[in-house]
């Protein structure tokens, strides 16, 4: 058996929050057994998570090497769990793996959130006393007993279990292309990829606890439908993007409009293709030369990670019940993104039209959200409406705006393009500029005190270009400022030191990413 993800990837939190993850240098079933209680009671709706055996931390981070699990203790542990899992009630069985790391072996406990939630666990299970029983949920980074107030909302959220995770009676292990599932473990680097095609798809999707029933009449979860089968929109209807071009307003004159082909395929697929045909047809980049400065400033009609996050989101919160598309509408002036149903109602109108950040304790589709976010396409915690709002105000575009109905049976995500596209004034052109690079500028001799001008410069031309082209080369860069590659190395270095930039993913496919 083998992790969905990445052995590294979970040991550097690459992928996974700090608050889903839990060290644990030795074993101690007593307080281990109160995190997999909290992580299978899921209280703040973040899928579970993990508890690693055999690995200290400091201040949250990993010790390496890892102190590591005596092989021969690794059986005995896991028969000892068969006992502790029986005493959580209702009866609740993580997945556990062994993986060797560093030249020793570690325990992974995956405890993913329960169907049979609330779960409560004995204080210590390792008593052979009378029991005492408890919620257990997670505060931050700990595991603690549940205040009465939480016990009464774990009892309510047990009727909640969110659509993805939800067996699907029609689907059969045929549904399921084994070219996507190898392909999503090949880029989370996951070990399961090379299995794929030796074990069939059933016992990888075991192993990746996306089959529920019992052995003799196994179900698929919807979301191993919306992840890895080719046409999904045979179980959840209308399963596509619409897109549609008013070039003179959808308002003024929605008689001449271009129908692009809808597009199709999973949801890891449809949100690929959706970005392309933006990326190749729709995203046009400006060039304003800037007086007294060597390099030109870059913007771009829509930010491409503003569009991004958008459409992930759309996707995510969508109700695959629902038989309405995700559609985009495409006027002179701005682009609509749209998703049915609307914003959860515990969301107030007032925080909507504020457009900050939307934070709810309910989550349609929790399990693709963890899975997108091992794509590196969602950054969960509610993070994705500040992102959108930051890559427009980085790109010196006007805010992106949010509405929904009165009956919240629709969501819609207004982007408007940015002013120097619809007019080419003076006065315009002379705005962008100062907005751009006082913003860049400043924020970057903050972090860097001691950056020389020239530096200063380049660091601030090379940030420009990651917001315009997350994807731009060490070769492309190196030619806009004219330096040489060792030259570029080193600027992009000190950047990423300072905590201005990071890469995500390899060399080649990889993308840069800015976090200020």
């Amino acid at each position: 058996m083998e992790l969905e993800i990445g052995i590294e990837d979970l040991l550097s939190k690459r992928r996974i929050e700090s608050d889903r993850i839990e060290w644990k240098e030795g074993w101690n079933p007593d307080d281990i057994y109160h995190s997999v209680c909290a992580f299978a009671n899921d209280y703040n709706n973040d899928g579970g998570g993990y508890i690693v055996v055999g690995v200290g931390e400091q201040n949250g981070i990993a010790k390496r090497p890892v102190k590591g699990v005596p092989e021969h203790m690794l059986d005995a542990i896991q028969k000892e769990m068969v006992g502790y899992n029986n005493m959580i009630s209702p009866p609740y069985f993580p997945q556990v793996v062994p993986t060797e790391v560093d030249g020793k072996w570690i325990l992974v406990i995956v405890a993913r959130a329960g169907q049979q939630r609330p779960y409560k666990s004995p204080e210590y299970v390792t008593s052979k006393k009378d029991k005492r029983y408890h919620y257990y949920i997670r505060y931050l980074t700990s595991s603690v007993k549940a205040n009465p107030e939480q016990e009464r909302e774990l009892v309510h959220m047990s009727d909640q279990t969110p659509f993805d995770c939800r067996a699907n009676h029609k689907a059969t292990l045929d549904d399921i292309s084994p070219l996507l599932l190898e392909e999503h473990l090949r880029k989370t680097g996951s070990k399961l990829a090379k299995q794929v095609r030796e074990r069939g798809v059933e016992e990888i999707l075991e192993d990746m606890q996306l089959l529920v029933g019992p052995p003799e009449c196994r179900y698929i979860q919807n979301v191993a439908l919306m992840m890895f089968c080719e046409h999904p929109e045979k179980f959840f209807g209308y399963t596509y993007v619409q897109m549609t071009s008013f070039p003179k307003g959808s308002v003024e004159n929605p008689s001449v409009s271009e129908d692009f082909p809808n597009i199709t395929g999973s949801v890891p697929q449809m949100i690929q293709a959706t970005m392309e045909r933006f990326r190749n047809l729709l995203i046009r980049e400006k060039v304003i030369k800037v007086p007294n400065q060597m390099e030109a400033l870059r913007i771009f009609n829509y930010p491409y990670q503003a569009i991004e996050e958008a459409v992930v989101n759309a996707f995510y919160h969508r109700d695959y019940l629902s038989y309405e598309p995700v559609t985009i509408e495409i006027e002179p002036d701005c682009m609509n993104i749209m998703n049915f149903p609307g914003i959860d109602r515990s969301i107030s109108e007032q925080t909507i039209a504020e457009g900050q950040r939307f934070v709810s304790r309910y989550y349609r589709n929790r399990r693709l959200g963890e899975f997108l976010k091992e794509l590196d396409l969602s950054e969960g915690h509610s993070s994705g409406i500040p992102t959108i709002q930051e890559e427009l105000e980085r790109n010196g575009s006007p805010r992106a705006e949010f509405f929904t109905d009165v009956d919240r049976r629709a969501m819609r995500i207004r982007i408007p393009i940015h002013p120097a596209f619809l007019e080419e004034t003076e006065n315009v052109i002379e705005n962008v500029i100062e907005n751009v690079i006082d913003i860049s500028e400043e924020t970057v001799k903050k972090m860097m005190p001691k950056c020389t001008k020239k530096k200063l410069e380049k660091s601030v031309a090379i940030i420009k270009m990651i917001a315009g082209n997350p994807h731009i080369s060490i070769d492309e860069m190196k030619t806009e400022l004219g330096v040489a590659d060792r030259t570029v190395a080193r600027y992009i270095l000190d950047l990423k030191e300072n905590k201005i930039i990071e890469r995500i993913g390899p060399d080649n496919g990889g993308e840069w990413k800015i976090l200020i």
